[in-house]
């Protein structure tokens, strides 16, 4: 379950969340009634509906890196999402958007790629710098060498940059709430935990030894 409380329907902002409700949902409560067209439980949006303001603002983050005035290519875009959601470990975010990648006609051998990138064959010079550069901005929070940001330039205009820092910036924070807040995919355990010794295990001898 999230660690949040979730916002049934008869709770919902009337302006600025309802209507979503209904387009996701339908006539269902998505808290009684949970799930969506993808599979998901659809939390996130209960959750994020505390908040209608922030619900609202993000929502509109979802139609801004869809809009028509974006000029970056959507599927050299959704290799920043995708991979961002795969680096934070964030099992909702890397699969809703290998689903996107697929909508977006990536082919099948580049989406199982996207998280071993650097050993594929299959990413031009374009995509390859792209990969590179989320690398930076996810796991190094944008610590970014020179050289790499040079190939970048070689590749993409200014606006190009920006709008894909922009992005996957964004999809880097959702991947790091959800996982946070438990919600949609990553409602799972921590997998890093210690496992337990035989009962005849000698604790004081191993670490004397």
């Amino acid at each position: 379950m999230p660690r949040l409380r979730q916002v049934p329907r008869d709770e919902a902002d009337e302006r600025r969340v309802l209507p979503l409700y209904r387009f996701l949902f339908g006539d269902r409560d998505p808290v009684a009634s949970p799930g969506t067209s993808t599979g998901t439980p659809g939390d996130w949006w209960t959750v994020f509906a505390l908040s209608p303001d922030i619900f609202d603002h993000s929502v509109k983050g979802f139609g801004l890196y869809r809009s028509p005035e974006r000029v970056l290519d959507p599927q050299l875009r959704e290799l920043g999402q995708t991979r961002a959601g795969w680096l934070t470990g964030s099992q909702f975010v890397y699969s809703q958007h290998c689903k996107s990648c697929r909508g977006l006609g990536m082919p099948e051998e580049k989406i199982a790629a996207i998280h071993a990138w650097e050993v594929a064959e299959c990413f031009d010079a374009r995509e390859r710098v792209l990969l590179a550069y989320t690398d930076y901005l996810v796991d190094q929070h944008g610590r970014v060498p020179e050289a790499v940001f040079d190939e970048l330039r070689q590749h993409f205009t200014d606006v190009e940059i920006l709008e894909f820092t922009y992005i996957t910036s964004l999809y880097f924070m959702h991947a790091v709430m959800t996982k946070a807040l438990r919600l949609e995919f990553d409602d799972r355990e921590e997998p890093i935990v210690e496992v337990a010794a035989p009962v005849e295990f000698d604790a004081q001898r191993f670490a004397r030894d």
